[in-house]
């Protein structure tokens, strides 16, 4: 190569790079971090969460976006593991510069997250995290889902409405979640007049309860609260049916996935839970977002999936009216959010950041979750 060819072709060489590189830096939109659970124990929640979270986004930037710019959304896997969770929010807050966090559904991982987006002045929206020390934690952390003490009072009234005068609990030790639903529960059903008949607990992973349902079998309940997730629901109701236990089980949001009935098949038929929303709706927001659902993914979206959209529409509303992607004023937007029509509720935030809104109980029948009624709050 002559020396007059080298140096174009070195020019040549150091522009592309330059224009490799520009691109790169030349992301655009407002960075807002999704921390969820896409793999691990409990991957349906963060799942459905993301595929909520998708499509607000989809439909916000299709509307021009925020403030004239596109939300850029930028989600990190924590695999439903204690411990991920806060490395990856680290890295969404220092590295990716995010100016608000979505997540997470599991209180236990959302409690591992809001002290570090509290420290760090940034904005954190919990989609379904319902243990209510999860916005104790500081002033930027907020939910858009009800909180355990009104959830486990919808089930405790909801049992003491079905006639049942004793109950047992049985409660998964190492869940934040299940602690908060089954006191809560506790409480108002012997504020309700009802007897407590047997407590008894386990750990999450575990396989085997029959020493657990053998005492509550024991002292003959009306009903069985059980505040599991998914992953032990079904596994601990077909246990109990194996061994003659025929009453009723009563759950909460957790119980809401495919899996409950694809795992407890017949066990888990009659069963109740309380949750956010029904796809059964027929009020016409509701419906539009069903169908859209449909559409796109050839299922029923479930509590998760519109928690997770009416967390970043929500968010994008806050944005628009603080005229600014500033975290600060973000916060104070949020925080001052009113009458915010969402698909699970009309969302009012009260002082200690947790939104006034309906729940619903649903029932399995042949293999669905069928609505039963709304509860107020």
């Amino acid at each position: 190569m002559s020396s007059r060819t080298v140096a174009p072709f070195f020019l040549l060489i150091a522009l592309l790079f330059c224009m490799l590189s520009c691109s790169k830096k030349k992301e655009t939109g407002i960075p807002i971090g999704q921390f969820v659970s896409l793999t691990g124990a409990q991957a349906t929640f963060g799942q459905s969460t993301d595929r909520g979270v998708q499509m607000a986004l989809e439909e916000i930037n299709s509307l021009g976006g925020v403030l004239g710019q596109p939300l850029r959304l930028i989600t990190k896997d924590n695999q439903s593991k204690p411990g991920e969770t806060s490395t990856v929010v680290r890295e969404l807050i220092s590295r990716d510069k995010v100016v608000a966090l979505i997540g997470e559904v599991a209180s236990g991982r959302s409690l591992e997250a809001a002290p570090i987006a509290q420290r760090s002045g940034i904005p954190m929206i919990s989609p379904a995290s319902t243990n209510e020390k999860v916005t104790e934690t500081g002033d930027h952390i907020f939910r858009v889902c009800f909180i355990d003490p009104f959830q486990g009072t919808v089930c405790a009234k909801f049992a003491r409405k079905l006639g049942a005068t004793k109950a047992s609990i049985l409660t998964d030790v190492s869940k934040d979640y299940s602690l908060g639903l089954a006191k809560s529960f506790k409480a108002e059903f012997l504020r309700e007049g009802g007897v407590i008949t047997g407590e008894q607990s386990y750990s999450g992973g575990d396989k085997d309860f029959s020493a657990q349902l053998t005492a509550i079998k024991a002292g003959n309940p009306d009903v069985i609260f059980l505040p599991a997730y998914y992953t032990e629901a079904p596994l601990i109701i077909r246990q109990a049916r194996q061994q003659g236990i025929t009453v009723p089980f009563i759950g909460g949001d957790g119980w809401d996935s495919p899996e409950l009935v694809s795992v407890g098949g017949a066990a888990v038929e009659g069963c109740y839970f309380s949750n956010h929303f029904s796809s059964q709706s027929k009020v016409p927001e509701i419906v539009a977002f069903v169908e859209g659902y449909r559409k796109k993914y050839n299922q029923d979206p479930d509590a998760m999936v519109a928690l997770g959209y009416d967390a970043l529409r929500l968010l994008a509303d806050a944005m628009k009216r603080a005229g600014s992607t500033d975290p600060a004023k973000v916060n104070e937007a949020i925080a001052s959010t009113k009458d915010f029509p969402g698909i699970t509720g009309k969302i009012t935030l009260d002082e200690h950041r947790n939104p006034n809104k309906p729940a619903v109980m649903l029932q399995v029948k042949n293999g669905k979750f069928v609505y039963v009624e709304s509860v107020a709050p």
